[in-house]
């Protein structure tokens, strides 16, 4: 093929272009290469690994406000007792334990005192109640307070 001209030359090689241009896009349409393979899983590993790091964070703060709730349910049932028992002695530390079945099995209970807040002149006093509610969780203790007033006579 020395005498070839350059016209001829480059006709041919135009041709093997398109060949290989053909033959490169229809393997294109067949298929992956290995590194866009490799790429589009170290992509996708690292979008599951955050939106698993997303639920377990969702998972635990359900938890601690179902925790929460519940100890808001057991202080104000508790409160709602103290403000209707006006047997309760004044000044001195009562404490008690909630039934497995009212603190969804964890090991939870109460502290209360109940105190004078402010003696009027006439018959009447103002009693402050203070209601500590606490529960277990694993090996912490959590607490949870509130504070109530009511109207009882001397």
């Amino acid at each position: 093929m020395p005498h070839l001209t350059v016209a001829t030359q480059c006709f041919r090689s135009a041709r093997l272009g398109e060949r290989r241009g053909r033959h490169t896009s229809a393997r294109a349409k067949n298929g992956f290469t290995l590194l866009e393979v490799l790429v589009a899983t170290l992509i996708m590993g690292i979008a599951i690994a955050g939106i698993l790091s997303g639920l377990s964070g969702a998972a635990r703060n359900a938890s601690r406000l179902t925790e929460y709730d519940r100890a808001a349910i057991l202080a104000r049932q508790k409160m709602d007792e103290l403000l209707v028992d006006h047997r309760a002695p004044r000044g001195v530390m009562q404490a008690g334990t909630f039934d497995a079945a009212q603190s969804g099995g964890t090991p939870s209970g109460w502290r209360a005192r109940t105190s004078v807040f402010e003696a009027a002149p006439s018959a009447f006093v103002l009693e402050r109640i203070e209601l500590e509610i606490w529960w277990m969780n694993g090996s912490t203790r959590r607490a949870f307070s509130l504070e109530g007033y009511r109207r009882s006579i001397q």
